[in-house]
């Protein structure tokens, strides 16, 4: 049974928390935070999964590479929950990274020695690299079979490099790549762990409301600036993002419901159909709002310019056509098709 952490306050505190956060680096920000009790969030599938979903949309809306690290955060924690490591999860002013990407030339080993574990090898993609405390990270045991395991980044042996990051859009995660020489690690469950408990997938379903929020936050701009001046066309692409979004919102509701009803169930298909749903709703945004504001706020306008950098980058975290080939075999073996009213 797993120890949901206290419900994180409401919106409207997390909301102005953002104000003190002005100059600081992306995981100063997500430090200040986390010592604040925003990342406390609800754990997926225990009948706030909308709750938490919303303050990941909030941050996206915010800033999205904090949202990155805040989401990696509060997902580190309920895998520790789920992995019974309540004692982890709830290390006070401990900030974590979720490195769980899998590159076939970053394998990081987990070795038994002793009577303790150490990892050796080099992780890549690991957001928030240069500032967070922990990270839970995917490995492989002296059988060959993936783990996860908690680890200590404030150790020796633990080097944070400057390689593995050229992007300018989503630049301020740094998630570069990381060298482990023979660093104490605790491991979490057993082999296979990470991707066959039932948080996998809706953890997966969590990231995409942070590309929500950062959509919310480009339709946000269009109607505060129709307020100064609008025209029939501006109009026009303002219904057309309400509507994509609208169904989109409604969409996430669905999913994070049916998740609290059967938390323990495989949610791949509904965390699928919700992460390709919001990339297309973004997209959609994207265009629409890049269509009606024109070249001067995408130049003029830095935050508006840094979010037209961020999104697309973030969201190819999604795996595309893939991704819809897999939803497409769920749906083909269902006996009633999805859409049924």
């Amino acid at each position: 049974m797993q120890i949901a952490p206290s419900v994180t306050p409401p919106l409207t505190t997390l909301h102005s928390a953002f104000v003190s956060l002005a100059g600081l680096s992306t995981t100063e920000a997500l430090g200040e935070l986390v010592r604040a009790g925003h990342a406390r969030l609800p754990l997926p599938g225990h009948g706030a999964t909308l709750a938490r979903w919303q303050a990941l949309a909030a941050v996206g809306a915010h800033d999205l590479p904090l949202a990155k690290v805040f989401e990696g955060h509060t997902d580190a924690v309920a895998i520790l929950h789920e992995a019974q490591a309540h004692a982890l999860a709830n290390a006070p002013q401990a900030t974590w990274g979720t490195w769980c990407a899998e590159p076939p030339d970053a394998r990081l080993a987990l070795l038994a020695v002793d009577d303790r574990y150490i990892l050796r090898g080099r992780k890549a993609w690991c957001s928030g690299a240069h500032g967070v405390t922990h990270a839970v990270v995917s490995c492989w045991d002296d059988a060959g079979a993936p783990m996860l395991a908690a680890v200590d980044l404030r150790q020796p042996g633990v080097r944070v490099t400057d390689h593995g990051w050229n992007a300018v859009g989503m630049r301020a995660t740094a998630s570069v790549d990381v060298w482990f020489d023979d660093v104490e690690a605790t491991p979490l469950a057993g082999p296979g762990f990470y991707v066959e408990r039932a948080g996998f997938w809706q953890g997966g379903a969590g990231v995409a409301a942070c590309w929500f929020g950062a959509a919310t936050r480009l339709a946000d701009a269009l109607r505060e600036r129709l307020a100064e001046r609008s025209d029939p066309h501006r109009m026009a692409q303002l219904g057309e993002v309400s509507v994509a979004l609208q169904g989109c919102a409604a969409l996430i509701r669905e999913a994070a419901a049916t998740i609290d009803s059967a938390p323990g169930a495989n949610a791949m298909r509904t965390a699928m159909t919700v992460r390709l749903s919001v990339e297309a709703t973004a997209n959609t945004v994207l265009h629409a709002v890049g269509r009606a504001l024109g070249a001067g706020p995408l130049c003029k306008d830095a935050s508006l310019a840094q979010l037209y950098a961020d999104l697309p980058v973030f969201m190819r975290q999604s795996h595309a056509e893939r991704d819809l080939e897999a939803v497409g075999k769920l749906v083909a073996a269902l006996e009633d098709a999805p859409w049924t009213l």
